[in-house]
Order: structure tokens, then C-alpha cells, then sequence
């Protein structure tokens, strides 16, 4: 079987993050999330991997390169336009050939992995798997309407309660796919949909499997969701101390701090991660939060919480929980008076103060 992975969305949803960055670049636990999907395929066998990039094509290679750290050996494919899943699928058609093939979109996690379901559909007669799961949310989504184990229709964001199962960003196909991309239409976005694919092949009789996942799947789309995969991912880590930790500090819980990372008078209430080279001082760092590499915080207390690399953040009043804050920050309170905030934020910016 081979890997096709998308990873070519502007990520409108987590701007101003993604002005600068591939939305599959942000980190989840230190980790981009492309990583994670990247990881699942290689340990369910899958090792040939081709990556669908678009506008961010040059950040999204310098991070991964040629796969090889991760046992696997990847294959770029340009993508002409934002067309849609099923456009992605057809541009990878030489890279697929008639393979079987998991297609993996670049923001989505699934914490459990996806082993055992690629090996029972390698080896089953299934034209094509879809997974789903159970949200509180639907019209936010893909969902599937079932008859039993039978797929009736997929509906894009009902308005209706249709259905409570969403379309998880993890699909499974064999060739037959392209059949359905070529016969498709492109909907009212003017886009290739991956749910008329699938449902082209339900109506013309190929063997398309429903599947209920079990276990935790976040869409990473949103800052929320993100902070809540950071959750996930943190409470089942375990604890390693590879930087400093002076006599004045206090650690509780599982606690990650890695090579170079200093801390130094200061509380850390795990789950967390301190990245590598990174300074905290005088500081209470709270549950689920991760500090990624080379940052300062300073005097400031934060919880539930991802901060990228390079970031500074010193002397605050307030506590700062729920957010995520982007690569070389800086938020420190204003030495001098009339005490105000000063703000310089770019589109889509939103923050909330006391």
C-alpha cells in the first residue's frame, strides 16, 4: 500500500499563524502535526508516502525532507490549485498507480494510530474504507447516514440532524477512486469533493465500508483544537529530565524538559514540555501546556497552553491560559507609564484582556 498525504491548505481557520506557516506545521507536544500523520502510515507498513503541497510547498519540505528520518521514503506532488480532496486525489494518480492507498489530510490526528484498520483493509475486499466518528457537532462536518453497516448518503455540513458521524480526514481506497474523481462534477465551491467521490461509489455499487472510530480524533483546524489534541498528547507521555533544574524549583506530575532547557525558580505542573534551550524563571508553568524550543518566559504564570519557538514572555499580572502564540512573540508589560496596552496584531488576530 502507499501514503498519500494532503498538505496543501492555506489554514484559514488558525490565522495569523498561517499567514507565515503551513497550518501542518503547527506543533502538537513539540511535534507538527504533519509528523503525527507521517508517523501513523510508517507504523502501519506504509513507508512510500507521496505529500500533496501547494503554496507552502518549500517549508513543508524543509521540515519532513526525504522521509528518511521517519523510515520512509516521500515524494512531493504540486497541486496547480486549491481544487478540493478529490482534485488532490486525481493529481496523485500517477504516484498511486493501482495501488491500494490510506489518504491522510496533514491536519487531522488520530492519537490511537491507524495500524490495525490499514491491515484489515490491505487484506479485506473493500473498495473503499471511510471512517467515522461520533461529534456533538455535525453540522460542522462531513457526516455519513447509515442503514446498519451500510452507507446510505454522505451530507456535507447538514443543516438537519441527519446524522451524528463524521468523516475523519483518514480514507482508504483502492483504484476504483479515480473512476469516481473522473465522473464527478465540481460542487457550488467550484471544488472536486472527496464526499461526491465516495458517494459515487456507493451509488454504482462498489463496496464502500463504514468503520466507527474508536479512541480520540481531532480535526486541527481551529486553535481550540489544537490546544485540546496538545491535551491528548501530553497525558500520555512520560516524564524525562534531560535539561536543568535548579534547587528552587518544583516539579509535579508527568514533566518534560529537554536538552539545554533551564528552569529556575519556578513550578511545573505537569502534563508539559519545556523544549530544548528554552528559560523559565521565576515562572509557574500549569497542566497541558507546551513551550517549544529556544524561549524565555520569565515572571508570568501560563496553563493549557502552546507557545512556539523563539518566544519571549515576561512580567505579566494575569495568568495566561487557552492560548497559542506564535513564533518569536514577544509579550512583556510596558516599563514605562501611562500603563496601556499596545497592541500590533495581524488579520484575524483576536485577544481577550481583563
Amino acid at each position: 500500500m502507499k501514503g498519500l498525504i494532503l498538505s496543501g491548505g492555506k489554514g484559514t481557520r488558525l490565522r495569523p499563524l498561517t499567514y507565515t506557516a503551513a497550518k501542518q506545521l503547527v506543533p502538537v507536544a513539540n511535534k507538527p502535526v504533519l509528523f503525527y500523520a507521517i508517523e501513523d502510515l510508517v507504523a502501519a507498513g506504509i513507508t512510500d508516502i507521496g505529500i500533496i503541497v501547494g503554496d507552502t510547498a518549500e517549508q513543508i519540505k524543509a521540515a519532513v525532507g526525504d522521509g528518511g528520518r521517519f523510515g520512509a521514503c516521500v515524494t512531493y506532488i504540486q497541486q496547480d490549485r486549491p481544487g478540493g480532496l478529490a482534485h488532490a486525489v486525481g493529481t496523485a494518480r500517477q504516484f498511486l498507480g493501482r495501488d491500494r492507498f490510506v489518504m491522510y489530510l496533514g491536519d487531522n490526528f488520530i492519537r490511537e494510530g491507524i495500524a490495525p484498520l490499514v491491515e484489515d483493509f490491505e487484506h479485506g475486499d473493500a473498495n473503499a474504507r471511510i471512517l467515522l466518528y461520533r461529534v456533538a457537532n455535525p453540522s460542522d462536518f462531513g457526516v455519513a447516514v447509515l442503514d446498519g453497516d451500510r452507507i446510505v448518503r454522505l451530507v456535507e455540513k447538514p443543516a438537519d440532524a441527519v446524522s451524528d458521524l463524521a468523516i475523519v480526514g483518514v480514507y482508504m481506497f483502492d483504484h476504483h477512486v479515480f473512476e469516481a474523481v473522473d465522473r464527478i462534477v465540481p460542487s457550488a465551491r467550484g471544488e472536486l469533493e472527496i464526499t461526491d467521490a465516495i458517494q459515487w461509489l456507493v451509488d454504482h455499487g462498489f463496496y464502500v465500508q463504514p468503520l466507527i472510530l474508536d479512541g480520540y480524533w481531532i480535526d486541527t483546524g481551529k486553535m481550540e483544537d489544537m490546544l485540546e489534541a496538545n491535551r491528548l498528547v501530553l497525558e500520555i507521555l512520560k516524564p524525562e529530565i534531560r535539561g536543568t533544574v535548579d534547587e528552587r524549583s518544583r516539579l509535579a506530575g508527568m514533566v518534560i524538559v529537554q536538552e539545554g532547557a533551564c528552569i529556575t525558580n519556578s513550578v511545573l505542573r505537569g502534563p508539559l514540555v519545556i523544549g530544548a534551550n528554552s528559560q523559565v524563571i521565576d515562572s509557574y508553568v500549569g497542566p497541558f501546556t507546551s513551550i517549544d524550543h529556544d524561549c524565555v518566559l520569565q515572571g508570568i504564570e501560563i496553563a493549557n497552553s502552546i507557545v512556539l519557538e523563539y518566544s519571549r514572555i515576561m512580567d505579566i499580572e494575569h495568568r495566561i491560559e487557552d492560548s497559542l502564540i506564535g513564533r518569536y512573540a514577544q509579550v512583556h508589560r510596558s516599563p514605562v507609564k501611562p500603563r496601556a496596552y499596545k497592541l500590533l496584531l495581524g488579520d484575524h488576530s483576536k485577544v481577550v484582556v481583563l
